[in-house]
């Protein structure tokens, strides 16, 4: 393990206290490829004690009304956006973002968060029918599960974990949380918050460590009935198996292999710099982006010459340039995966038009051993490619032209994957068309990333299991029973 002096030590959060750990973790700063931080390394003790916790809090918090509940997310909200640049600035490290994106992306949107489900929570119905023919009524009523098992990823570390804790907590759940062992600083940060947003002892529980170790306790514990889930389909997988013993409540989000369609009648003045955009915001390194496009021949050239262009004006840089738009990727093993694809590209025969291989990056000499990958773009490439199959997670994408919509649209569902896509024309009929027989969850045309927190959001095929926002989040951190009166 590296030298422990000056760098920041972690411990992890359970029934209102920080606790320190037996063991840890080295957690690296990915723009410099060093050591900056010791993540608890914890396993089946630490859950038991967040277990008993979690189920000590649990009769307490759910008892109260609702009303109450959103009265101390909105505190725990206020009090994250008062913290906004002290977060920013250390996602930025943690992750190797830029700092302007989790300025004005990643730490608004999990203040978003807990104000949206703080007011949400205050405006579910229930149903309720009357059956006159033998003086019955029926109503229902939802109940809190129980102790919620959160699983977050690395991508995204605050955000996704806030959009599970959120909802958990609103519906009057009780919460242990593992966020990712490469990037728990945030989560941390926020725990410091908790008891002055009014959050008693035990109502949120934040345990650190990898997926094999205490991922298993967790979601192995016959005391913790519902397990939310947000990273990759192998781990999904795992918990399933996992899970199934204990016939648990399963939300899983997993990755996507993206379309974006691009028709000849397309505004390319909009859709070239917001293409770019899906493609290579975060580095690639959100399950949203987009990983293939599709363009109709008429216009590919001129696509292909545009995008390229605009590729190479994305400015790869270390995370606090506030030029740069794009930072460091998340770890060293996981730059050497994406830049595995590019390889594998290559000798297919396929061209790499910029970026790997192609163009070269320029960094000061501290960061030069940091993660970091210019935006690559790849055409001439087959459907069958693994990369235009499988998820890469980083700033590739690939550009391939068609004819027809009917073609494209078999093309575009060829994958095992159903997350998310985009359709870039002006004709309203082909829209809503394309939109209906594309097997995606998310469809956005002539846009990218435009989000209405009250609406469903999950895939299909294997980018997994249900789906979240305000209505699906409450009925899934809820169980629902049927109540029928005799009067």
């Amino acid at each position: 393990m590296a030298g422990t002096k000056a760098l920041l030590t972690l411990e992890n959060f359970i029934n209102g206290k920080f606790v320190p750990c037996s063991s840890y973790i080295d957690s690296y700063d990915p723009s410099t490829g060093e050591v900056y931080c010791r993540v608890p390394d914890s396993g089946n003790e630490e859950i038991e004690a967040a277990v008993e916790a979690a189920r000590a809090a649990f009769p307490g918090w759910s008892a109260r009304s609702p009303q109450e509940r959103s009265q101390v997310l909105h505190r725990l909200a206020d009090l994250l956006e008062k913290s906004l640049e002290d977060l920013a600035q250390a996602e930025s490290r943690d992750q190797g973002k830029t700092v302007t994106l989790a300025r004005t992306m990643d730490i608004p949107r999990s203040v978003q968060n807990f104000r949206f489900f703080a007011s949400s929570i205050l405006h579910h119905t229930s149903e309720c029918t009357h059956m006159d023919h033998v003086d019955c009524l029926h109503y229902t009523l939802r109940a809190p599960v129980g102790i919620a098992g959160l699983i977050s990823p690395w991508n995204l570390p605050l955000y996704l974990l806030t959009w599970k804790v959120a909802p958990a907590i609103a519906a009057g759940n009780t919460v242990i949380a593992k966020p990712s062992e490469l990037t728990s600083v945030t989560a941390w940060m926020m725990c410091k918050l908790l008891e002055t947003a009014g959050v008693p002892p035990g109502v949120v529980n934040i345990v650190f460590g990898t997926g094999p170790k205490v991922g298993e306790a967790l979601v192995s514990h016959p005391e913790v009935p519902l397990i939310s889930f947000t990273g990759s389909q192998p781990t999904a997988e795992r918990i399933a198996q996992l899970s199934a013993p204990h016939c648990k409540k399963l939300s899983l989000e997993l990755g996507g292999k993206n379309p974006a369609i691009i028709f000849e009648d397309a505004n390319l003045e909009e859709c070239i710099p917001t293409t770019v955009r899906s493609s290579f915001a975060n580095q690639g390194e959100i399950c949203l982006c987009t990983s293939r496009i599709f363009v109709q021949k008429s216009i590919y050239s001129e696509f292909l010459k545009k995008f390229v262009a605009a590729t190479r004006m994305w400015k790869v840089g270390i995370p606090s340039d506030p030029s740069a738009n794009m930072g460091a990727l998340i770890s060293k093993a996981h730059l050497e995966k994406v830049r595995s694809y590019v390889k594998k590209a290559r000798a297919e025969g396929a061209r790499i038009l910029c970026g790997e291989g192609v163009d070269t990056l320029s960094l000061p000499p501290k960061n030069q051993a940091g993660y970091f990958m210019l935006p690559t773009v790849i055409t001439d490439i087959k459907d069958e490619s693994c990369c235009m199959k499988e998820e890469i997670f980083g700033p590739v994408t690939c550009v391939i032209p068609f004819d027809s919509e009917e073609e494209v649209i078999q093309r575009a569902n060829s994958v095992k994957y159903g997350l998310a896509a985009t359709v870039w024309s002006s004709n309203v009929g082909r829209v809503h068309r394309v939109a209906k027989k594309l097997q995606s969850g998310l469809v956005w045309t002539n846009c990218w990333l435009i989000r209405e927190l009250n609406l469903p959001f999950g895939g299909m095929k294997s980018s997994g299991i249900g789906r979240e926002g305000a209505k699906d989040s409450y009925e899934f951190f809820t169980e629902v029973k049927t109540i029928t009166i005799k009067h």
